[in-house]
């Protein structure tokens, strides 16, 4: 290679590491005035001084439930929910506390009386909630006082009202923790042998429930545990959260077994009551003839007054669980739930399930005419059925139709039960014959 283009490439070389390195500090620079406004923005706008480094990261959002052999991890979480527990209970108001609290309120009455009632304004509300002490500062809010205030001319509430307002609260509180308690999962939820476990260590604390054996026990718990999950558990996820428990009132039936002044008549009507659970069981032994323990679909056609039509038993022993062709107790309970609860959507949803043959979601005229046949009826009844209901579709119904049409008992009476066709069809006469067995009964006074 000559002189000539040896020098030729070393100043082509030159001039190529000159514009790199040019190139390389324009970028530079453009990067460190980037980074100065930044800087300087940042500062300005306040926002530099107080940013903390966990900001770049995404917090932890999921914490995993501990496998079974991780018997360390499972361990702590108990513990640590225990210690939890223990404190929001110590954060309840005992009863010396609702006893002194009541005190104070009926130490700052206001005049005039509304009736009977002792009244309480604002002014003296906020005083008593100084004087509570912390536990009670939560009820001595703007908002409690404004949700008891009705109307009253002179601005103020009812001290009664207030009171049970807050005993209210604390019962809610404290039933929270005490089912918390049976939450192994520590969820929220409570499966079946949870809820089980809490009514069976609950019932020596039922003055009402004294009188059952313990060979009862099971047959009780069952029965109660039962009602909780067919109403609150329609899609039998085999859960029912521990807030649907203390929003419903099976619990408060369930715990006004506590008075031990109960009337028969409330004991009769309560699901829960030792009558109840042994009307229950009584019927379900009486229906067992060969004594097997559980109920043919022969045994269970005289359950009630023997008219449930055979079609309706049909569908119950193909839709419903059984053990080789038979139901358990267990399954009984729900159907007998069930059937003493048409009007509700629970239980409206259960016989739907029954009826809707083809599992369409809805009824046909043919599904409606599958279960009038027994009733050797004419093909036009169902439809007039149907008709009933006003529906976009005339010829269908949904569950939804039943529910909002406060005709579901009915209807549904109509097609599985020969005594509620009959009731239904002769309506007009029962009335009638009503009217005039009141009418007698004036003329006799």
């Amino acid at each position: 290679m000559s002189n000539d283009k040896l020098a030729h490439w070393k100043d082509l070389l030159k001039k190529r590491l000159a514009a790199s390195r040019k190139d390389d500090s324009k970028k530079k620079k453009s990067e460190e005035e980037t980074e100065l406004f930044s800087k300087y923005y940042s500062e300005w706008k306040g926002t530099g001084r107080s940013r903390d480094r966990s900001y770049d990261t995404i917090p932890r959002f999921y914490y995993r439930l501990p496998a079974e052999d991780e018997v360390l991890l499972q361990k702590l979480r108990e513990e640590s929910r225990a210690v939890f527990l223990q404190r929001k209970s110590r954060e309840l108001l005992d009863n010396e506390e609702l006893q002194n609290l009541w005190f104070l309120l009926d130490k700052h009455q206001v005049p005039p009386l509304t009736g009977d009632e002792a009244m309480i304004n604002y002014e003296s509300f906020l005083k008593v909630g100084e004087k509570a002490g912390v536990k009670c500062k939560q009820f001595f809010t703007a908002r409690v006082y404004a949700k008891l205030l009705h109307n009253d001319p002179y601005g103020c509430i009812s001290i009664m009202q207030f009171f049970n307002y807050v005993m209210r609260k604390v019962w809610l509180h404290q039933t929270r923790i005490g089912l918390s308690l049976y939450d192994v999962a520590g969820q929220g939820y409570l499966r079946e042998s949870d809820l089980e476990n809490y009514i069976l260590e609950l019932i020596p604390t039922l003055p009402q429930l004294d009188g059952l054996e313990k060979s009862f026990y099971s047959f009780y718990v069952c029965t109660a545990v039962r009602k909780f999950f067919f109403f609150l558990d329609p899609l039998r996820t085999g859960k029912i959260k521990i807030q649907d428990i203390l929003a419903c009132s099976f619990l408060d039936d369930l715990l006004e077994l506590r008075d031990e002044e109960l009337s028969k008549e409330s004991q009769e009507s309560n699901w829960f009551s030792a009558p109840s659970a042994l009307r229950v069981y009584g019927q379900y032994l009486n229906l067992d003839k060969d004594h097997n323990g559980m109920l043919s679909k022969e045994e269970l056609s005289r359950y009630g007054t023997g008219t449930l039509t055979s079609v309706f038993l049909d569908r119950v022993y193909q839709e419903c669980l059984t053990y080789d062709g038979e139901m358990d107790y267990k399954t009984y309970l729900d159907f007998v739930l069930a059937l003493e609860n048409r009007k509700e959507p629970a239980a409206l949803q259960y016989i739907f399930k029954l009826l809707d043959m083809e599992n369409k979601g809805y009824l046909n005229v043919f599904s409606l005419n599958y279960f009038f046949r027994v009733l050797h009826s004419t093909f036009l009844r169902p439809v007039w059925v149907v008709l009933l209901f006003h529906q976009h579709n005339p010829y269908k119904i949904t569950l939804q139709d039943l529910v909002n049409s406060s005709q579901g008992d009915t209807v549904t009476s109509i097609l599985i039960d020969l005594n509620g066709f009959w009731t239904y069809e002769n309506r007009e006469v029962l009335v009638a014959s009503d009217n005039d067995s009141n009418t007698a009964d004036l003329d006799d006074t």
